[in-house]
């Protein structure tokens, strides 16, 4: 009975959570339409989003192409295909792996500090003082935030597959001795517009969860060290598994239409 309670406890507060989350997207996503726009704040977030999560994006995107390329190849070579090693390369960088991994990415670097920042205001009762000016904390916290997180994310995802997909030809065709022609050539057959609207709209979906769930743990943040470091602890965990689970089934979705 004791484990039956301890479970039962569990749900509710989970499922407790989960309609205080929806709750405040839907406030989020209601101020969004209300003038004015904190357009400053905005870009401010896009660039601490976005630009400084650039050198990660690169880097991390540069070696999954090698590596994707080198394991791809020796797949290949047993079945005498070495001449799809772009396409190959190509469509799992745009169609999964680069969504996936440029958001955990950002969600390491940017999503554990926009929870801390937010959190720290909480705890330092910044956000009561905004509230005390009248200022809309949802408004200039959150909005601006996952405004920046829905523009950041694409482009970080587009740079990530780029990035790839020369890595790929680094290792593929300087290395391993495919042709350049084969190798863009197939690319250019195989590789269509709609993987990469699959991609856009993952990564569209990803900073959206992301943005949401840190800006959502941060505000919630209890107080002291302890709250901010369990708040932020939380926020990554949950985005990243968030994002797992939700890139399986939007695949499955946009596979089905």
């Amino acid at each position: 009975m004791k484990i039956l309670g301890l479970l039962g406890r569990w749900f509710l507060n989970s499922l407790r959570d989960g309609g205080r989350m929806v709750i405040f997207l839907s406030s989020a996503v209601i101020w969004m339409f209300l003038s004015p726009l904190k357009w400053r704040r905005m870009i401010a977030r896009i660039h601490f989003i976005g630009a400084k999560s650039l050198l990660v994006i690169v880097l991390t995107g540069g070696f999954t192409g090698m590596v994707l390329a080198l394991q791809v190849f020796y797949t290949l070579r047993k079945f005498g295909s070495e001449a799809f090693l772009g396409p190959a390369v190509a469509l799992s960088l745009v169609r999964e792996l680069g969504p996936v991994l440029c958001a955990l990415m950002v969600t390491g670097r940017a999503g554990s500090a926009l929870t801390a920042e937010i959190g720290i205001m909480r705890i330092t009762e910044q956000i009561d003082a905004l509230q005390a000016m009248a200022l809309e904390p949802m408004r200039y916290l959150i909005v601006p935030t996952i405004l920046a997180g829905l523009i950041a994310f694409p482009l970080l995802t587009a740079i990530f597959d780029l990035v790839g997909i020369y890595g790929g030809y680094l290792v593929g065709v300087q290395l391993l001795g495919v042709g350049e022609g084969t190798y863009f050539g197939q690319m250019e057959t195989y590789v269509g517009l709609r993987d990469i609207t699959q991609g856009i709209l993952k990564s569209l979906s990803f900073g959206l969860l992301m943005t949401w769930v840190c800006c959502y743990k941060g505000f919630h943040a209890g107080y002291g060290a302890e709250g901010v470091s369990r708040a932020t602890t939380e926020a990554v965990v949950l985005s990243s598994v968030l994002i797992l689970v939700w890139d399986y089934f939007l695949g499955s979705v946009l596979l089905v239409i």
